[in-house]
């Protein structure tokens, strides 16, 4: 009866968090003009396999234009439910559920249409498993520190390249993506993508499809989906998805 109510109120913390992501942070309606001088991005994701799903959002903010070399501040908040089996509990299936905030001072880099940002700063996560597994050191609180980047750039007008990675202090965590395209009907970029996530005694890798930058107005939408492997030697899809609106021009 604990179990399922522990369960049952990771469900209802994830639905209430993915409320707050779809409604507050929905794009506002787009404008006729582009926001050259924007100083801040509000971004969000949703990320969904097999074995979980997560929602993420929050904002980019420079002191001047986002265009301009010079520090930035990332916020981010994300959270979600997975499930694993066990070794420690005999191969048992475990429920977890996590949420995260980060804060991450920054520097950008812009050259023309190659484009780099690097973060450094704490964060904080917290970890519930029903039932209890000792043996995984993600469960309960944590603080660490996290280092991410960021790369993006136009080598040709028709083409793109993405990547992106970062890694934190608690329990090795990590990530990794890298992703090329060729523009469509002028309205945005596709191709393939891989990714890994890792974390002590776990990694996942994906091979995909993504689409970027489809606009609407000051929007940028993005979607990618494909195939899923991990570890434990569980396969399946995954879908993503995600957008950014640049906010704050004068």
């Amino acid at each position: 009866m604990a179990c399922g109510r522990r369960i049952r109120a990771a469900v209802a913390g994830a639905a209430a968090l993915g409320f707050f992501y779809m409604v507050l942070l929905s794009p506002p309606p787009a404008v006729a003009d582009d926001i050259e001088d924007a100083r801040a991005i509000i971004f969000s994701g949703r990320d969904v396999w097999l074995n979980g799903a997560f929602l993420n959002g929050g904002v980019l903010w420079s002191p001047t234009a986002l265009d301009e070399d010079g520090l930035l501040f990332k916020f981010m908040l994300s959270g979600g439910l997975y499930r694993y089996n066990a070794g420690d509990l005999g191969g048992e299936r475990v429920i977890g559920s996590e949420w995260a905030v980060q804060l991450l001072p920054g520097w950008h880099i812009k050259r023309g249409t190659f484009e780099v940002k690097v973060f450094m700063g704490p964060e904080f996560q917290q970890y519930h498993l029903s039932p209890n597994a000792p043996g995984n050191l993600l469960n309960g609180s944590k603080f660490g520190l996290r280092v991410s980047g960021e790369v993006w750039d136009e080598p040709t007008v028709t083409t793109m390249i993405a990547a992106d990675a970062s890694l934190g202090t608690i329990d090795n965590t990590s990530s990794a993506r890298v992703g090329f395209g060729w523009k469509v009907l002028d309205m945005f970029y596709a191709g393939p993508e891989t990714q890994v996530y890792g974390a002590s005694g776990y990694s996942q890798w994906r091979w995909g499809i993504h689409i970027t930058s489809f606009k609407t107005g000051d929007a940028e939408w993005s979607a990618a989906g494909g195939y899923a492997l991990d570890s434990n030697n569980r396969s399946s899809p995954y879908l993503r998805l995600g957008f950014m609106q640049r906010v704050g021009g004068n």
